[in-house]
């Protein structure tokens, strides 16, 4: 798996370089797209998922290759993620803040088999940072393993986004969380949001929408550090047709069951 995980690296900051940083705060009007309510996609993505397709399809031909944006155009390839081996991309994680010209946004890349995340990298094209992990193997921040920490706050600091939450359950959400924990910005990306948990930033962080792009990395980051991700009843996060609602992210097992306990209990 070393020379495997450190091919992806390279092609991951190839494309950083060569694809996603020319197009930083250089988009013009034209190049950014809705593709749904809400949700944007760029000439960068686009491009980049592209680039890692043909890369990826080089470093392991017998996976297939499942895109957001492919997804997007047929929702049906989500499907093959359940069987087989597969390499899941996101493109531009934050798309939203690249096309706005802010910082974070992630390029991130996971490898899946039959459902499990086996590996999985999440590049900060801006600071050059890689968080890495492999299934069983512990995780790592630029080639250095790492291990998750709490913060040490009086109130756990957590990074909960109501944007995806029901109507109707976000007052008693709110009110769950009132005085329990410190509540903190969300950076509206994941490939930023789970380093935060790992490095003792934040505490926990609540997820809604759970596309596998998303956190098929960051998840499997976490868990190998030492903390642990997993839907709100406590089973594991895996992947497949079904996308799923709800998760709990936290920077140790105490914390994931302190926070369930309130949020969910």
């Amino acid at each position: 798996m070393d020379a495997l995980t450190d091919s992806v690296a390279d092609l991951m900051r190839a494309v950083a370089r060569d694809v996603v940083l020319p197009r930083y705060r250089n988009l013009a009007t034209h190049e950014v797209e809705e593709k749904t309510a809400g949700e944007l996609v760029t000439i960068a993505d686009r491009e980049a998922e592209e680039r890692l397709n043909e890369g990826l399809a080089r470093l392991l031909p017998e996976a297939g290759l499942v895109g957001e944006e492919a997804c997007a155009a047929d929702p049906a390839r989500m499907n093959d993620l359940a069987t087989g081996l597969n390499w899941l991309i996101d493109p531009i994680d934050g798309t939203g803040n690249f096309a706005a010209g802010r910082p974070p946004f992630a390029i991130m890349v996971a490898l899946v088999d039959a459902g499990v995340t086996q590996a999985g990298w999440m590049l900060d094209p801006l600071t050059g940072r890689l968080c890495h992990a492999a299934l069983g193997q512990g995780a790592s921040i630029d080639g250095e393993r790492v291990i998750a920490r709490e913060s040490g706050a009086a109130l756990p600091i957590a990074g909960i986004s109501l944007l995806f939450v029901k109507p109707e359950d976000r007052q008693g959400l709110i009110d769950r969380i009132e005085g329990r924990f410190a509540m903190a910005d969300i950076p509206r990306c994941a490939g930023e949001q789970y380093p935060r948990i790992v490095l003792g930033t934040h505490d926990l962080a609540v997820f809604e929408r759970t596309l596998p792009w998303d956190h098929a990395p960051g998840a499997l980051f976490v868990n190998e550090a030492g903390g642990r991700v997993a839907r709100p009843d406590g089973s594991p996060y895996r992947l497949g047709a079904e996308p799923g609602r709800g998760m709990l992210a936290a920077a140790s097992p105490a914390m994931w069951d302190r926070a369930a306990e309130i949020l969910y209990r």
